[in-house]
């Protein structure tokens, strides 16, 4: 009988912590799949009040009609499983984004099997591909032997599928399949900028295109840190990562070192391209707005002197600098291509904007928003010269038509004049 009691405490007692057991697993799946719908209705809610700015938005739009097809299925979820089942797969969080997902036959097929190569970049190979609705884009195969590489797809994949302007290159699809990460973006058809500043197939940059270009990149950046919510840092600005369209309009493309702000800025290891880092950033490893306008700094002076930063440049503005006191007399470190057709107050204003913004203090730097105001002026004053130097022209011209109507309206009445007196004199004479 006591045996027949001791038994049954223990029956009931595995029972309860058997019970036990499943209500905490219940609670933790409950839990788990309430957090990640608040995840996505937050994301929902930041993509829909993403500021939209008057200097432009682009919008993203699916590529190809076959991304409602069976072969690339625009995916919320795998194999139509909910999120809260597949756990915490990386391939989720990424269809999370918005972004449409492509199958890789649809791209082998829209690459050629991957034979239209454009250029390698940091992270691997960018091909030109032709959809089947005839538009065309660039796809870049990120390396397969890379976990950095990965977490960047990610990275990019997830804040590309909020943040749209004109002067952001656009992250239109992606491909997660076969063990392949690849990212499909607008196609940028005059290729990037320092294929133009520095390659042999392209003639010289005129300086007007060079202000544009230097507007468009501070547009896109003051998008990112005044725009996006929360802001972005990029991380990463560098001529090779600005892409340029059948215009010659600049777009800031590559997001994969792009950090948002609210994420701990503390890197530690250090991240980017030789050059163009913020000398605050390398020394105390930590990254803000302020790293962003030093690399601006550094390219505007690119822009200027057509000379790339891995190759002396920064030392060659800081001589020039020692000499003219920063302000005036830039002259010196223009891109002997222009041959010295630049406007040399438009010269002296960028160059001293941009030795702002390398300044060894992160603080004495402008914002990106400061830099679009004062290069907006810049332009604005050119057109405005422009429009008197017109007006002067059509008053000039004003004037000599008036003269002319004067002289042939003189010889008529000096000849009347001549035509009486020599009547008088005739008179006389007779």
């Amino acid at each position: 009988m006591k045996g027949e009691s001791s038994g049954l405490i223990v029956g009931i007692s595995i029972g309860v912590v058997i019970g036990v057991l499943l209500a905490i697993l219940g609670l933790f799946c409950f839990r788990y799949h309430r957090k990640h719908t608040q995840i996505g209705n937050s994301n929902s809610r930041r993509a829909a009040t993403l500021p939209i700015r008057a200097n432009g938005v682009d919008s993203c739009s699916i590529l190809s009609d076959s991304t409602i097809g069976p072969e690339s299925p625009v995916k919320s979820g795998r194999n139509g499983m909910p999120f809260w089942i597949e756990g915490f797969r990386r391939t989720n969080v990424v269809s999370a984004s918005g972004i449409p997902e492509y199958s890789f036959k649809d791209l082998q097929k829209a690459t050629c099997n991957f034979t239209t190569l454009l250029g390698q970049g940091a992270f691997g190979p960018v091909y030109k591909a032709q959809m089947t609705t005839g538009e065309t884009v660039a796809v870049k195969v990120l390396a397969t032997d890379s976990k950095q590489g990965e977490r960047e797809f990610h990275a990019e994949v997830m804040l590309l599928g909020r943040l749209h302007h004109r002067n952001l290159v656009n992250l239109v699809g992606y491909c997660a399949e076969k063990g392949r990460n690849m990212l499909i973006y607008v196609y940028m058809s005059k290729g990037s900028l320092a294929s133009h500043l520095y390659g042999e197939n392209n003639g010289p940059l005129s300086w007007d295109l060079r202000v544009h270009i230097a507007l468009d990149v501070a547009r896109g950046l003051e998008y990112l840190h005044d725009g996006a919510v929360p802001p972005v840092i990029h991380r990463d600005i560098k001529s090779s990562n600005i892409l340029l369209d059948d215009s010659l309009r600049a777009r800031v493309a590559d997001f994969g070192l792009s950090r948002e702000e609210n994420v701990d800025g503390h890197a530690v290891n250090i991240r980017g391209t030789f050059g163009y880092l913020d000398p605050e950033y390398i020394s105390t490893r930590t990254f803000t707005k302020r790293s962003d306008v030093y690399s601006y700094g550094v390219l505007l002076f690119e822009l200027i002197a057509g000379r790339n930063p891995q190759q002396g440049l920064m030392e060659y503005v800081e001589l020039a600098a020692l000499n003219i006191g920063g302000k005036v007399g830039w002259e010196e470190i223009v891109d002997a291509r222009l041959e010295g057709k630049f406007d040399v107050q438009e010269l002296n204003e960028l160059s001293s904007l941009a030795y702002k913004c390398i300044s060894r203090g992160p603080r004495k730097r402008p914002s990106m928003r400061d830099i679009v105001q004062v290069i907006s002026r810049i332009l604005k004053l050119r057109h405005n010269r422009g429009h008197h130097t017109k007006s002067l022209s059509a008053a000039t011209d004003d004037v000599s038509v008036d003269m002319d109507q004067s002289e042939m309206k003189t010889p008529a009445s000096e000849r009347h004049r001549r035509e009486e007196s020599v009547d008088s004199t005739d008179t006389c004479e007779v």
